[in-house]
């Protein structure tokens, strides 16, 4: 059996393989879309997959939505070409529940797969026609943070935005470009309404979309490319709104044991693919089961019945307090403590970690301790209830084949958020001092010491991709792994700036502990184990 759409109709085949199949007629469900398309999704990756479409899917099942998702992607053609257009659009999902068995469903609600790019012609022709239709509700992004990011730590524009903006609407590369691009040519044609929305794992993701969209249009308006009529309807939120999203749903690397259980009942070419890109794909996603997405109820053109399918429909200050939540306490920060000393420890798996008495100390330390007495309760989910299930569920679920390597992607884009707010709270409260704090301090060091590129053991060690690898890397290269003295005050300049911690970690008073951390991890081998093992006995 082959997830092609001419294998659909062979349902005794794909029942005994357990494969639940979609429930509606998909022919007709791309038809619809196309003439009459309602959402767009930037991102065509793993949570989209694995969450996002199964959203609308569950949608099409029950009848509540009669179009499926235009699933878009910027970066990689391949991802496009290979995955999406080598299956017809089809996924295959395996959920890894936490007591070793796989649920299986086959996702057919992606209506086709385009290529954002101006070169590819087909393509951008078909998304500029998608985005004139007045039909379209709503375009949804999982493009990471850094997707977002026009600017440098200076605050000036990248080279790439300089090279969109000095070039105009046109030939956008960006992905914040094509979307301003695209959102042109809707308003020159009809000036529909419509709702962009961020589902990206960061805080204030509405926000952030909003801010690269208009930065790029201002830029172009100034430059003649665009009318100012273009911009006062973009800045319109009645008219265009950025809403504000939560996600949460742990979507690894596909798992070769998951592409063996495929392959044992006879689905065939499931076998993950590295693009020419370096982008590591596969024709099944595998993920856990908790999942949650809270959104901002702000559709000025209407948009699918998303309550229906568990999404938690609600206000912006609600989704900023549930994000904030998690993204500061319940989940994120536990996640970027165990990529770190994970890969410093030479661990691959994280449930491997939570076996780990030190590593699970620490975690409970940063969610429990340190994070949890001055969380924000958003009132619809429970952040004791939160931390619980990750902490005792989701985390050590050994089914789940996720990695602190890829954890550790982009960790200089996630601190500010993980940590940083975290110390606000703690400074902004006359009753807290943040010298209560030892598992944060001890996280921030560790991510340091992770930068040399030395594993705790002396090795040489892989880096994970970081926007700000290269920067921080030169800033630290007279340091040495097993001479303390080379430290001297080569840090100050990176602990005291407040883009890469949310803080000066000077000023919140924890800078000296994280360099004296950092400076007893990089004694030699062992070091790291013992200081961390040291930090959580007491």
């Amino acid at each position: 059996m082959k997830v092609k759409l001419e294998n659909l109709g062979k349902r005794d085949a794909w029942e005994k393989a357990g494969v639940i199949l979609p429930a509606f007629d998909v022919i007709r469900m791309r038809q619809q879309t196309r003439e009459h398309p309602v959402w767009v999704h930037f991102g065509a990756g793993n949570i989209f997959r694995a969450f996002i479409a199964d959203l609308q899917q569950t949608l099409l099942d029950r009848g509540e939505a009669e179009c499926g998702i235009v699933a878009v992607d910027t970066f990689d053609v391949d991802n496009i070409r290979m995955i999406y257009g080598g299956y017809d659009n089809l996924t295959m999902a395996a959920t890894l529940n936490a007591d070793a068995t796989v649920s299986l469903k086959l996702i057919a609600s992606v209506s086709e797969a385009l290529v954002a790019k101006w070169e590819e012609k087909e393509d951008f022709a078909r998304l500029t026609d998608i985005f004139e239709n007045p039909s379209l509700q709503m375009v949804s992004f999982t493009i990471t943070e850094k997707g977002y990011a026009l600017r440098g730590l200076d605050g000036a524009f990248t080279p790439a935005a300089l090279r969109d903006i000095d070039a105009g609407p046109e030939t956008p590369s960006h992905a914040m470009s094509v979307a301003a691009a695209l959102l042109y040519r809707r308003w020159r044609k009809n000036a529909s309404p419509i709702a962009m929305v961020s589902m990206d794992n960061c805080s204030h993701n509405g926000e952030k979309l909003r801010n690269a969209v208009t930065d790029i249009a201002r830029a172009w308006v100034e430059k003649g490319f665009v009318p100012a009529e273009f911009l006062t309807w973009l800045c319109d939120e009645d008219r265009v709104s950025f809403p504000w999203s939560m996600i949460d749903k742990i979507t690894p690397r596909p798992a070769k044991a998951v592409e063996e259980l495929l392959c044992k009942r006879g689905i065939e070419d499931m076998a993950p693919i590295q693009t020419p890109r370096g982008s590591f794909v596969a024709p099944f996603v595998n993920a856990e089961r908790p999942q949650y997405l809270v959104v901002e109820d702000h559709f000025p053109a209407g948009r699918p019945a998303l309550e229906k399918a568990g999404v938690y429909m609600t206000d912006r200050d609600t989704v900023n307090k549930t994000e904030r939540m998690k993204v500061t306490t319940c989940l994120n920060p536990l996640h970027t403590a165990l990529a770190v000393y994970g890969c410093l420890l030479g661990y691959t798996l994280i449930a491997d970690e939570m076996k780990d008495a030190d590593l699970k100390k620490l975690v409970e330390t940063i969610g429990y301790s340190e994070g949890l007495p001055v969380v924000t309760d958003p009132g619809i989910l429970s952040p004791r209830a939160f931390i619980d299930e990750v902490v005792r569920e989701r985390l050590p679920n050994p089914f789940m084949p996720d990695t602190p390597q890829r954890i550790a992607t982009d960790t200089s884009q996630k601190i500010p958020i993980r940590f940083g707010e975290t110390i606000k709270s703690y400074m902004a409260d006359p009753r807290r001092s943040t010298k209560e704090l030892k598992g944060i301090p001890l996280v921030l060091a560790g991510w340091l010491r992770y930068l040399l590129g030395v594993d705790d053991q002396g090795n040489p060690m892989e880096l994970s991709g970081d926007p700000m690898l290269e920067t921080l890397r030169e800033a630290m290269k007279d340091i040495r792994f097993g001479d303390p003295a080379s430290v001297g005050d080569r840090l100050r300049p990176i602990l005291s700036n407040p883009v890469l911690f949310g803080v000066d970690l000077y000023e919140a008073g924890l800078a000296d502990r994280v360099k004296a951390c950092f400076e007893q991890e990089i004694a030699g081998p062992g070091a790291v184990r013992s200081v961390l093992h040291k930090a959580m006995e007491n």
